[in-house]
């Protein structure tokens, strides 16, 4: 951020009282390859800004008011979200629309592994993750005012047609594997047994814990929440466990075992058990949402790469990232074929 926006927002966020006379100090959070994050200190205030990214967008991305939208939903649900603090919409002030919220001091697990946990505390940041995904997938939308924040039905098969138009739209190349589940993908979408309100990007290192306890603060990165199918949102979820430890963010291949984590079926057991709107799910449609799954993952970091090739990404690790996006379409290639 600029020396210019960097007082239009200080001036911005004395205007609205957030702040006194105190100098602002503005530093870029990382983990993220999508919304621009900044910690925004002045005195002893501290807040979160988030923004779009500068340049040009897709369609529907980074769609940062739907964030700010639903983490408000959230303020008393058993979800725990960042508080909302300010929506704006004025592009004079940073360049895009940005939101306020609340900082929460916790720790950030990036690594699946947990590595420097202990065995005992990997089981229970396990099931406290296990714990709110579930408690997001049980609530009503329409008892938090969230009845129209998407089309309840039908979330898979216009999430593989949104992606497969993404890609057939980039200007980089497409492995074969991405061409292959964009063709088999839409033939074979199970019914989507009820609806609810999904993360679309929920994962470890999207969670904020306690400093000392086992207890998630907030939930973070709304940007891909919508009304949809929660079994989706859950599988999107578990792809860690298929997703090899060297590639990315997974911990496939790894002796769960030895480390405390639990393996996946355990992992859907605790789930199915603190849901009482799903049913068991059978290996098929299972193996189907995972496949599912790593294609849209494969096809958002293609958007990635695409985004470097433009010189126009967020982080600075977005070329690597992005060359992760054939290897995932090949993983889901694979489930495809263990399902015939």
């Amino acid at each position: 951020m600029n020396a210019e926006r960097q007082a239009q927002l200080h001036a911005w966020l004395r205007e609205h009282g957030f702040i006194g006379p105190t100098p602002l100090e503005i530093t870029p959070l990382t983990g993220g390859q999508s919304n621009p994050t900044y910690l925004l200190s002045s005195g002893t205030e501290r807040m979160v800004l988030r923004k779009q990214p500068d340049g040009p967008l897709l369609k529907s991305a980074h769609a940062i008011d739907r964030e700010y939208r639903v983490i408000s939903a959230l303020q008393q649900s058993a979800v725990p979200v960042p508080q909302a603090l300010a929506w704006c919409d004025d592009t004079h002030i940073v360049g895009t629309p940005f939101y306020l919220m609340e900082f929460l001091e916790g720790r950030v697990f990036v690594d699946q592994s947990l590595p420097g946990v202990l065995n005992t505390e990997r089981e229970k940041i396990y099931r406290e993750m296990n714990r709110v995904i579930a408690a997001l997938h049980e609530l009503d939308p329409d008892e938090i005012g969230l009845g129209d924040y998407g089309r309840r039905e039908g979330f898979v098969a216009r999430q593989i047609d949104r992606w497969s138009r993404n890609l057939q739209a980039s200007p980089l190349p497409l492995s074969e594997d991405m061409r292959f589940m964009m063709d088999w993908l839409p033939q074979h979408v199970p019914e989507q047994a009820r609806s609810g309100l999904i993360h679309g990007d929920y994962r470890l290192d999207n969670l904020i814990f306690h400093p000392t306890e086992v207890r998630v603060l907030g939930v973070l990165d709304w940007e891909l929440s919508t009304l949809g199918d929660p079994m989706s949102d859950f599988a999107y979820h578990c792809m860690s466990w298929h997703i090899p430890h060297y590639l990315w963010r997974g911990i496939g291949g790894l002796d769960l075992r030895s480390l405390g984590i639990p393996d996946e079926s355990s992992y859907r057991r605790w789930y199915l058990q603190r849901v009482s709107k799903i049913a068991a799910i059978d290996e098929k449609s299972w193996r189907f949402y995972l496949s599912f799954n790593l294609f849209r993952m494969s096809a958002i970091l293609h958007g990635i790469a695409e985004r470097a090739h433009q010189g126009n990404a967020n982080a600075d690790d977005a070329v690597t990232t992005g060359k992760k996006a054939a290897p995932l379409a090949t993983l889901a290639r694979n489930l495809v074929d263990a399902n015939h």
